[in-house]
């Protein structure tokens, strides 16, 4: 019997388990789910006769070190900055290790060390990280298969809400980590645009967006993410002049969180004491100058010149921050609080359904004639649990837990799923198992 230690029990996890405990019969498995929560852990077991669920604290050594070395193979949903030890103690007991996060230098610097050990550390293996990559490298590589040269590749992701439960003004609810949601896009955004290295800094990231159309589903949002010049190396692009990646929004988001930016409300470096039952409306109020005479709305909107934009003054609004609501905390990060607000307010209601949209565009030459491609995917979730998220994020990991436990997947050390024997039965698994597919479209540039 293999032993699949899945540690978190979260938003994202609920497909992975359920992924894992269907084949569990089949492959011989039986599957720990390891939470702070031992009560959630359960309910995503749910009674399954080849799960079980426990307490788990990544923190406690003696605790982690026991589970991880009754493992097989360990599926880690934590954050990024909490693999490490988990990853450090796969190596040691020799286990195998998979994660939706990106490789941080922390993990990274455990190469070498999980090559010796023949132990497979498999991450950025989800969404985005994950489908993104791995649509990216079959597309990529089919051009080039046919004799193409890619001069231009972007690509765009987000995790949004399904048009039958759009019912806020943002057109945004949270499908997954919403401290990530706060924080998206904080430090420098980098990526190449026609040979020049462009630069956008945090406080102007969500005033540059570009318009951009998902077949069937309308125009959305984009914004440069991270760090985007490294994947002119990893996807194989050293000749394209344009290299993006990107992170979708509906339209009418990124103006009002630019306001959200500039105001300091997404800033996490230091704490404010607040007076006893301070409202949203006396804690805005802290960010604006003094204007005798004027209630905290009006400051507002004097102050950040929104007297044209009716829109983002009703977004504001919606979310209360104009309100005598009390915050309900003595003392926090202005994220923190921030992520406390929209945790009530974006929350997933019973029924409701998210959805996760990608979009990858292709310019190539190919035998003196140029082409414009795009891939496109929009997955929409079940309810408020199955969510689109949950089935983008967990379903690859459980696919690749299976290659792995399997033996389909051998090359050891820190790897993400670049290269065809990893994504390709990945997706064909996503496309014919789950009907998660793209459309594809692909156009000849006629030059007049």
């Amino acid at each position: 019997m293999q032993r699949i230690f899945v540690i978190g029990a979260g938003k994202s996890s609920t497909v992975l388990i359920q992924y894992l405990l269907d084949r569990a019969e089949e492959h011989d498995w039986f599957v720990t789910v390891g939470d702070m929560s031992e009560a959630a852990a359960q309910r995503k077991v749910n009674g399954h006769s080849r799960g079980d669920a426990i307490f788990f604290d990544v923190y406690d050594d003696t605790l982690r070190r026991a589970c991880i070395r009754q493992a097989d193979l360990v599926v880690s949903l934590l954050p990024a900055n909490m693999h490490s030890p988990v990853a450090k103690d796969c190596i040691q007991f020799g286990k195998h290790f998979v994660s939706a996060s990106y490789v941080n230098p922390e993990m990274q610097e455990l190469d070498e060390a999980a090559q010796q050990q023949g132990v497979i550390l498999l991450n950025e293996c989800g969404l985005d990280p994950g489908i993104d990559h791995m649509s990216a490298m079959r597309m990529i590589n089919e051009v080039k298969r046919e004799g193409g040269h890619i001069t231009c590749f972007e690509s765009y992701a987000g995790g949004l809400i399904s048009p039958e439960s759009d019912t806020n003004p943002w057109h945004y609810k949270i499908s997954w980590n919403p401290r990530n949601i706060v924080l998206a896009g904080q430090g420098i955004s980098k990526f190449y645009w026609r040979d020049s290295l462009k630069i956008i800094p945090y406080n102007k990231l969500f005033s540059r967006y570009d318009i951009l159309e998902i077949p069937g589903y309308g125009d959305y949002e984009g914004y440069p993410n991270r760090d985007s010049t490294r994947y002119r190396s990893l996807y194989e692009l050293e000749s394209a002049h344009t290299v993006v990646r990107g992170t979708l929004r509906k339209r009418g988001y990124c103006d009002a969180w630019d306001v959200l930016i500039k105001l300091g409300l997404t800033d996490e470096n230091y704490t404010v004491e607040l007076p006893k039952d301070c409202t949203w409306k006396t804690f805005i109020d802290c960010f604006l100058p003094y204007e005798p005479g004027m209630d905290v709305q009006q400051k507002f909107v004097k102050y950040f010149q929104l007297e044209d934009a009716p829109k983002i003054v009703a977004q504001m609004e919606w979310l209360g921050l104009f309100s005598d609501e009390p915050i309900g905390q003595e003392k926090g990060t202005p994220a923190g609080l921030l992520q406390g607000l929209l945790e009530r307010k974006w929350q997933l209601e019973p029924g409701d359904k998210d959805m996760v949209v990608m979009l990858h565009k292709m310019e190539f030459t190919n035998n003196g004639k140029d082409y414009e491609a795009q891939m496109s995917l929009a997955v929409s979730g079940e309810d408020e649990v199955i969510t689109a998220m949950a089935k983008t994020v967990g379903l690859p990991a459980g696919i690749a837990a299976r290659l792995i436990l399997t033996g389909a997947i051998k090359k050891a050390g820190v790897i993400i799923p670049v290269t065809a024997d990893i994504y390709g039965p990945i997706l064909d698994e996503l496309r014919d198992g789950f009907g998660i597919q793209f459309i594809h479209q692909l156009n000849e540039v006629v030059h007049d």
